[in-house]
């Protein structure tokens, strides 16, 4: 009887969280192999070198933090404001967030990357313009808008400041409010 190869997608997922819990410097055949008490033999099964694997991660963040999210949002429906809440909550979930933002650190050293992320950063905008724009008609304020609260998702994770008594959740969600609010409202 052969002995069982570790899955091809078990490589990618113990990559994808080392890359998140580390950097792209900490994604080594040797460790990942080590982690999947595994020898790193049946790595070159699946895939040339490292960076083929690194190549595959990024097709699987992408496919993940685009694809899957807009498909989910799609399924689920709702109001223009419940399907940018949502797709801001599936982007930026606890599994998918590390990797976005450690996608965004390795983005500023590899030009590639930074060109892979844009793609995707362009896709969640197209989402927000186009939920946004059901409510609100001017294009420059539909824009602003988008920028701002794809800011707020990213950006909330890097701000150490307080809210004077108020809980950095509850200080996200009045500016979502705010930026969510139809104009015409009063």
């Amino acid at each position: 009887m052969g002995t069982m190869r570790t899955p091809r997608e078990k490589w990618i997922e113990e990559g994808l969280r080392t890359l998140g819990a580390a950097g792209v410097d900490a994604v080594r055949v040797e460790a990942l192999a080590k982690t999947l008490g595994v020898t790193k033999g049946g790595f070159y099964g699946y895939f040339t070198d490292r960076a083929a694997l690194l190549e595959a991660m990024l097709d699987t963040w992408e496919r993940e933090s685009t694809d899957e999210v807009l498909d989910q949002v799609e399924r689920q429906g709702g109001d223009p404001r419940t399907k940018v809440r949502l797709a801001g909550r599936l982007t930026l979930s606890e599994r998918l967030l590390p990797i976005d933002l450690a996608v965004r650190d390795w983005a500023r050293r590899d030009e590639a990357v930074a060109e892979r992320l844009r793609r995707v950063d362009n896709r969640r905008m197209d989402l927000l313009r186009e939920q946004i724009s059901t409510f609100c008609t001017d294009p420059d304020e539909v824009e602003a808008r988008s920028l701002l609260a794809f800011c707020l998702s990213i950006g909330h994770h890097f701000l150490a400041a307080e809210h004077d008594g108020r809980t950095p959740a509850q200080v996200r969600a009045r500016a979502s409010d705010i930026i969510l609010k139809d104009p015409h409202q009063s």
